[in-house]
C-alpha cells in the first residue's frame, strides 16, 4: 500500500525538488525535504497541521520547546512566531514533512456537530499540540492528494475529503485546542482575536490595556492568558512578527534597510539593526549580503 511518505517523496521528485520546500498548488499543502540537520530558523506558524513523516524537528515558542519525530503531528491553532531546526536528517533518511493549512471557516462550520471535549479545563492552553499521527488521517490525506490530481475529482470529491480531514481533527486528540479556539467568547478565541489585531498593522505601537479592553478582558488577565496561549508577551509577540516580516522584505526586495525598519514600526534604524542581529545572528545588511552570496 502506498504510504503518505511515499506520496510526499514522489510529488517532490516529480517537481525536481531534491531539498527544500515545495508548495503543491492543487492541494494547498506544503512538503519539506532536507538531508541534513539545519541551523535554527525563525518563522511564523499559522493555523496548520504538520505531519513529520521521516526524521525529526525541534520547535520553540517563548518558553515552550518540543521535538516532533516521525509518526507525530503538530497542530498549531494560532499564528505564532517560532524558532525551529531540523534535528535528525541524513541523505539516506532525509527529514520529510507535510504541512496542511487549516481552514478556520470549515472548522467553524463543523464544530457545532462535535460534542464538547471532556476535561479541557485543566489542559495546557498553549496553542501548539503534539500527538501521534492517526492512520485514518494519513489515509484521508492520501485520498485528498489523489483527488486533487484530477480536475473532475478535484472539483467534486476533494472538497468532501477536505471537510473530512478537518472533521477528523475535531474528533481526534487535538479537539480540545480547536474547540476552545472556535467557541465564541472563550479565552482562546479572545486571544486569537488579539493576535489577528496585532498582525493587521505591525507599524502601529500596541497599547496592551487598549487591546485587552477590545477583547473584553482585564489587562492582567489578558497578559496572563496571552502568554499562556502564545508562549510570549503581547509586546514581544509584535516585535517577533515585525522582525520576521522585515526579514522577508529584506530577502525579497532591494528596499533600504531604514525604510524597512520604519515600515514595521521602528523609529530608529539603529535599534532595528540591533534587535535584528540579536534575533537572527546577523545585521540586516550582513543578512542581505549573505543571501546574495548564496
Amino acid at each position: 500500500m502506498t504510504t503518505l511518505l511515499d506520496r510526499a517523496v514522489a510529488l517532490m521528485d516529480e517537481a525536481g525538488l531534491l531539498q527544500g520546500g515545495f508548495a503543491h498548488a492543487e492541494s494547498g499543502m506544503h512538503f519539506l525535504r532536507f538531508d541534513a540537520p539545519s541551523p535554527q530558523q525563525a518563522t511564523i506558524y499559522r493555523p496548520l497541521l504538520c505531519l513529520v513523516l521521516q526524521g525529526a524537528k525541534q520547535v520553540s515558542a517563548g518558553a515552550h520547546s518540543l521535538t516532533v519525530a516521525a509518526g507525530q503531528s503538530l497542530l498549531v491553532s494560532h499564528a505564532l512566531p517560532v524558532v525551529s531546526r531540523i534535528s535528525h536528517a541524513t541523505p539516506k533518511t532525509p527529514y520529510v514533512a507535510l504541512v496542511f493549512p487549516l481552514d478556520l471557516d470549515v472548522l467553524r462550520g463543523l464544530a457545532p456537530a462535535v460534542p464538547p471535549a471532556p476535561g479541557t479545563r485543566g489542559r495546557d492552553p498553549f496553542s501548539i499540540t503534539l500527538c501521534p499521527t492517526d492512520p485514518a488521517m494519513q489515509d484521508a490525506l492520501i485520498r485528498y492528494l489523489d483527488q486533487c490530481a484530477n480536475h473532475e475529482t478535484r472539483q467534486l470529491l476533494a472538497p468532501i475529503t477536505l471537510e473530512e480531514i478537518h472533521a477528523r481533527l475535531l474528533l481526534g486528540p487535538q479537539t480540545a485546542a480547536l474547540q476552545k479556539l472556535l467557541r465564541h467568547e472563550t479565552t482562546a478565541s479572545r486571544i486569537f482575536q488579539a493576535t489577528r489585531e496585532i498582525q493587521s498593522d505591525l507599524s502601529r505601537t500596541i497599547v496592551v490595556r487598549e487591546v485587552a479592553d477590545r477583547v473584553g478582558m482585564s489587562t492582567s488577565a489578558f497578559f496572563e492568558h496571552f502568554k499562556a496561549v502564545t508562549g510570549t508577551s503581547p509586546l514581544q509577540y509584535q516585535k517577533d512578527l515585525r522582525l520576521l516580516h522585515a526579514r522577508d522584505t529584506l530577502h525579497s526586495s532591494s528596499v533600504k534597510v531604514s525604510q524597512i525598519a520604519f515600515s514595521v514600526g521602528y523609529e530608529s534604524s539603529a535599534q532595528f539593526s540591533r534587535e535584528y542581529a540579536r534575533k537572527f545572528g546577523l545585521s540586516p545588511r550582513q543578512d542581505r549580503a549573505a543571501l546574495a552570496v548564496e
